[in-house]
């Protein structure tokens, strides 16, 4: 049977969610607790491969198993196995034709910035310190002109490997809440570094240095020179990913 996890972790840890030959990865620790519950090694497919340090509440990963176990409890038993910085917050029995990464997605994502003198010690690992004064209102509206679909090539790293730097979102917004400002943003996909270098441009924004017709520009100049740098990973989380295909059952699981 092929079984789907939706998967949380705080990335502080980890050197990302894909095995890597230089540090410990969140794939490698959810292997070992999957090998140590059926016996045998079983490789996973990810939906996404966060970054070091970037966190999730709902990465998507797939493995197929044969077993009895209630795929329902799966989730249960693995977080039994798997250290406080990663839990399993739901499995269920999926189709053999569901892949994680290559069928379309919706993804949302969050960017947290607290905007004060001095950070908060106990977010440190989820929240980028920022010391000068934010608009939120400013960073707001030059959000508002990502949605719809555009060449990102401004806001991709250098040495990504897409196709294509086209994609479509379909919301984006900036929202602050006393001290801390919180960017949300959906779309189809994500080019590498896509999110943390729109945070970081609407930083720029939001403090000042430029007007929020500049994201406009920015877009447009399909030129990375042109955006913000981008936003350190610690800030970044990648929030739930959606599958519209299967969306049109009642439920994709079995």
């Amino acid at each position: 049977m092929r079984v789907k996890l939706t998967v949380a972790y705080d990335g502080t840890n980890y050197h990302g969610y894909q095995s890597q030959v230089n540090g410990a990865a969140v794939q490698d620790v959810l292997e070992d607790a999957i090998e140590h519950l059926f016996g045998e090694r079983i490789r996973t497919m990810g939906a996404s491969r966060t970054d070091a340090g970037v966190h999730a509440l709902g990465n998507v990963v797939c493995f197929d198993v044969e077993s009895r176990i209630d795929p329902t409890k799966i989730a249960f038993a693995l977080n039994a196995r798997l250290p406080e910085d990663i839990r399993i917050m739901d499995s269920c029995k999926v189709p053999e034709s569901f892949h994680p990464r290559f069928q379309d997605t919706v993804k949302t994502y969050e960017y947290h910035v607290i905007n004060r003198k001095f950070p908060d010690p106990l977010a440190r690992n989820t929240e980028m310190h920022y010391y000068y004064p934010l608009d939120a209102d400013r960073m707001n509206t030059a959000a508002g002109m990502l949605v719809g679909e555009h060449d990102f090539a401004s806001f991709a790293a250098s040495g990504f490997s897409s196709k294509t730097t086209v994609r479509t979102i379909y919301e984006a917004s900036v929202i602050r809440t006393g001290d801390r400002v919180t960017f949300r943003i959906t779309g189809n996909g994500f080019l590498y570094n896509m999110v943390r270098i729109i945070a970081g441009t609407l930083l720029e924004i939001g403090g000042g240095k430029y007007p929020p017709e500049h994201m406009r520009e920015v877009l447009e100049a399909r030129n990375r020179s042109k955006a913000g740098p981008t936003a350190i990973a610690k800030g970044l989380v990648l929030c739930e990913i959606r599958y519209p295909e299967y969306e049109t059952v009642s439920s994709y699981c079995e």
